[in-house]
């Protein structure tokens, strides 16, 4: 690689130079994610995994993918990179979590402008660290240069993760039924959704990202840059012994659309709002963008980064082993015989 170079393709404004020392730079980061199973290092063209079934009946892939969205401009105003990988990884694992996955393996991809090292670098920290919280591995990726498509200080961000579950071991949504308890996951802000709303409500192209904010007791470019919750761990060790129905990670849609696909048909999620412990960072944008309560609820995570429903006689137990995993929970409601869809209270 060392004599490989384009004048070229340089003067067409990519710099396939930078693009090895990205690589050089981000290795250390990679190899922070290394876990049994990973068989290649990055730089080939293929990431290799060889997954453990022993003890499987019959393991089953699952896959997710997703990206960052929008939140990426809050990154690129501030120039603060090493946080939007974790929202990746988040958004991808925390899926394939909700039926009863383990994931192996995240692949990146990064799409920028121009190619500066110490930036894509910075971005796959954050990409390594996400993948650390989940305890997967990082084995692969891909940095493309587009020239005169993106500005050069744009970039954007997305990826997949693959995970496996035994298939006795997978989450049936089927076996939700009337009593059965719902628990919130306290999120740790927006996470990675809404934020084409959030940035006109708070005209972020223009708002003073650093200023501290009484009302959130912190800075608001750092309030908005908060990286998703990774669920992986505490949920996973919820599954091992206490009787979990349905997992829903709520994302884009909020409350409306996403708990609902964790339902049978003629169940309904009863949820008692008084219940939810709600991040001052929504009472900022419904109050500033005069956003009717619905509309919040159908577009934020409102608190909750995650639903579990779990029988009733589990719902202790669930909590023990969320918070002995280091994840604060709390109960907000319970599913009943109904249309369907979510009821708030």
């Amino acid at each position: 690689m060392n004599n490989s170079h384009s004048q070229s393709y340089a003067a067409a404004g990519v710099d396939i130079e930078a693009g090895y020392k990205g690589v050089q730079l981000m290795k250390r980061h990679v190899e922070r994610t290394v876990i049994p199973g990973v068989v290649s290092g990055i730089g080939g063209f293929g990431g290799l995994f060889a997954p453990d079934v022993s003890g499987m009946k019959e393991p089953i892939l699952v896959s997710g993918t997703d990206g960052v969205g929008t939140k990426i401009r809050v990154a690129q105003l501030m120039d603060k990179h090493d946080t939007i990988g974790i929202d990746c990884v988040a958004m991808c694992v925390n899926d394939i979590i909700c039926c009863g996955a383990r994931p192996l393996f995240f692949l990146d991809y990064i799409a920028i402008g121009k190619n500066e090292a110490e930036k894509v670098a910075s971005i796959v920290s954050g990409v390594a660290e996400g993948c650390i919280q989940a305890g997967c591995a990082l084995i692969g990726g891909e940095t493309a240069e587009h020239p005169g498509v993106m500005a050069p200080d744009d970039y954007d961000l997305a990826g997949f993760a693959v995970g496996i579950v035994d298939r006795e071991k997978m989450i049936d949504p089927s076996m939700v039924k009337a009593g059965d308890v719902i628990l919130s996951l306290d999120s740790s802000g927006l996470h990675s959704n809404g934020f084409s709303l959030v940035r006109k409500v708070l005209d972020v192209e223009h708002a003073r990202l650093g200023e501290w904010s009484e009302e959130l007791s912190g800075e608001l470019g750092g309030s908005l840059l908060q990286p998703t919750k990774i669920y992986v761990k505490p949920v996973l060790a919820a599954m091992e012994a206490a009787r979990v129905h349905g997992v829903s990670h709520i994302t884009g849609g909020g409350f409306y659309e996403n708990i609902p696909r964790c339902l049978p048909k003629g169940m309904t999620a009863k949820i008692d709002k008084s219940a939810l412990k709600i991040p001052p960072i929504f009472s900022l944008l419904q109050k500033k963008g005069d956003i009717p309560e619905r509309d919040m609820f159908n577009t934020f995570n409102m608190g909750t980064g995650m639903a579990l429903i779990v029988d009733k006689n589990d719902a202790d137990k669930a909590r023990d082993l969320l918070l002995s995993a280091g994840q604060a929970s709390r109960v907000i409601g319970e599913v009943v015989p109904g249309g369907g869809g979510v009821e708030l209270l």
